[in-house]
């Protein structure tokens, strides 16, 4: 069993930066791709971004590219999302995910309880 805390959503003005973090319990956080949902009032949850096992490897939204950056500290069981030129339409609860060997994202194994990250105009 793998328990995912969010940390760090806020208010913040656009083109603003923001931090977010997961912290993973349990001793096998490394075996797991993690990822980054987001969910927008009245929309669906939509990926964006997933880190490999090692940190080695990212894949991202088209929406965040360039301007989000997700990380890794395997040692602190922790994943981070760095998100730099914030915009409105980035307003949402984002999730952290986590994904075992031979999953995919159309069912992650865990889920965190989301964050609210607002981005005022």
């Amino acid at each position: 069993q793998v328990q995912l805390v969010e940390s760090g959503g806020g208010l913040v003005q656009a083109g603003g930066s923001l931090r977010l973090s997961c912290a993973a319990s349990g001793r096998t956080f490394s075996s797991y791709v993690m990822g980054w949902f987001r969910q927008a009032p009245g929309k669906e949850r939509e990926f964006v971004v997933d880190i490999s096992r090692s940190g080695g490897s990212t894949y991202y939204a088209d929406s965040v590219k360039g301007r989000f950056t997700i990380s890794r500290d395997n040692a602190k069981n922790t994943v981070y999302l760095q998100m730099n030129s914030l915009k409105p339409e980035d307003t949402a609860v984002y999730y952290c995910a986590a994904l075992r060997a031979g999953s995919s994202w159309s069912r992650p194994n865990y889920w965190g309880q989301g964050t609210q990250v607002t981005v005022s105009s």
